[in-house]
């Protein structure tokens, strides 16, 4: 294809524009002006209280000596936090389903989703280690725990959300339940779905971590290795793990983001 044509496609057209206005400065120079304050910010309270923060040399070293110790610790927790994530969502799409179409099973099975949230996951996680063993099940557990309420709230929220004259129509050609949840209440969920897996994505890692933490026989996962180096007052260990953290967390929030532009086009929030 000729330039004259490539500059016809649409999408090629949206491709430039879209990099145009990643590489403007109003895009990128705020955050890394932040970026510059934090990190001056951080070597001057390092400099001075060496025990409290390490050096941000120090934390890079650690990540540029030992690369893969990270990456393959960081591996374990990222499969934990996903395989939580999708038993969670499994779970939290099921009963979403169940308790948007009855009122009597919403009122019997929300209460005790509201118990399971407010029920401090610190407090639930020993116990999974203890019932199933120091393998990764219970790492998964929790994580699947830590984001089914989120879920769970978001999803039945827009399931019910549709328009009543919309549900109307669909009652007057007598469509199925089945039509009815595939070709309307779905669809008008899926705003609030993507919402919930913003915030349930990072949170998956969060409850990765406290498993790991709370299961002393764990070998792998950078909750362990947070752990052991803080018993060690290995504070640029803890760090360097704390960024892998960071950056799996801001990976997955923008890969949940591209995937929500791209099925949520049709989407009045999208449509800027």
């Amino acid at each position: 294809m000729s330039p004259r044509g490539a500059r016809g496609v649409p999408g090629v057209r949206r491709a430039r524009r879209v990099a145009r206005l990643a590489l403007h400065p109003r895009r990128w120079l705020p955050t890394a002006v932040a970026l510059l304050v934090a990190a001056l910010a951080w070597r001057h309270v390092a400099r001075g209280n060496p025990y409290v923060l390490p050096a941000l040399g120090a934390v890079g070293g650690q990540l540029v000596d030992e690369p893969l110790f990270y990456l393959s610790n960081a591996w374990v927790t990222l499969s934990e936090a996903l395989l939580g994530l999708g038993l969670g969502a499994v779970a939290a799409f099921a009963v979403a389903v169940v308790v948007s179409e009855s009122l009597l099973l919403r009122r019997a099975l929300m209460p005790l989703a509201v118990v399971l949230n407010v029920t401090p996951v610190v407090a639930i996680a020993p116990a999974l280690t203890v019932a199933f063993g120091f393998g990764v099940f219970p790492k998964v557990l929790v994580a699947a725990l830590t984001t089914f309420f989120p879920l769970l709230m978001n999803t039945a929220t827009g399931l019910r959300s549709v328009r009543r004259e919309v549900l109307q129509v669909f009652r007057t050609v007598h469509a199925s339940r089945w039509d009815v949840l595939v070709r309307l209440r779905f669809p008008s969920a899926l705003p609030f779905v993507f919402a919930a897996l913003r915030v349930v994505f990072p949170l998956s890692l969060v409850g990765a971590i406290v498993a790991e933490f709370t299961a002393p026989g764990a070998a792998a996962g950078l909750g362990t290795v947070i752990s052991v180096a803080s018993q060690n007052s290995q504070l640029d260990r803890v760090f360097a793990s704390i960024a892998c953290l960071a950056l799996m967390g801001t990976l997955l929030l923008a890969v949940v983001t591209a995937v929500e532009r791209r099925v949520l086009s049709w989407h009045s929030s999208q449509q800027r």
